[in-house]
């Protein structure tokens, strides 16, 4: 099957498209319609869950499944491919254990403010881009997580009334602000998300 995909929409390879439980799939927007769905059961169980940490790789990785398990095989799996942006596959779990602890050190010892600890951490969990997909709608709720558990802060206005999936200047501006971020500049991201 081949999945017809907007100009400017990073493709899914062959084999990541294998694990899609749904084959009547053809289009990036029934695509997104089936994940959001699942995003909202994931929320829901969310909603419904009491205690425990959340800065663990179990969790990362439960976290991906319950948001996107019901449409692909491989959610909670992280990725074995190299892909254009993330850490190399073979670094993931290293890579992302030191930012979960980075995170729990931020937080006990009010190294940055609520704000700026959650930007940071969603900046660093997308660098490292652990799963083949999802990647930042699964970063930007655990940031939100991490700042509720963390900070008993509110969630980050992410889109602001619009849809990040969808091409418009939110998600323009939200791409350019991980792009700065990611060549060290973290400014554009901290205003992005109202730290500044």
């Amino acid at each position: 099957m081949i999945l017809i995909e907007p100009d400017g929409a990073t493709p899914l390879d062959p084999n990541e498209m294998e694990g899609l439980k749904f084959g009547h799939i053809t289009t990036r927007g029934e695509l997104d319609e089936l994940e959001q769905a699942n995003i909202t059961q994931g929320l829901q169980w969310l909603g419904r869950r009491r205690g425990g940490d959340i800065l663990t790789d179990d969790f990362v990785r439960r976290l991906h499944a319950r948001l996107f398990g019901d449409v692909w095989g491989w959610a909670g799996i992280y990725r074995l491919r190299e892909k254009n942006i993330g850490v190399d596959p073979l670094q993931i779990a290293v890579q992302l254990r030191a930012l979960l602890d980075d995170a729990r050190y931020w937080a006990e010892n009010n190294t940055y403010a609520p704000l700026e600890a959650g930007a940071r951490f969603h900046h660093r969990m997308v660098q490292i881009h652990p799963f083949p997909n999802g990647n930042g709608r699964h970063a930007r709720i655990s940031a939100d997580i991490y700042l509720e558990d963390y900070f008993d802060h509110r969630p980050i206005p992410w889109a602001s009334g619009f849809d990040l999936q969808a091409d418009n200047e939110r998600r323009d501006a939200y791409i350019a602000a991980l792009r700065a971020a990611d060549a060290g500049y973290l400014h554009p991201l901290l205003e992005f998300v109202g730290a500044v």
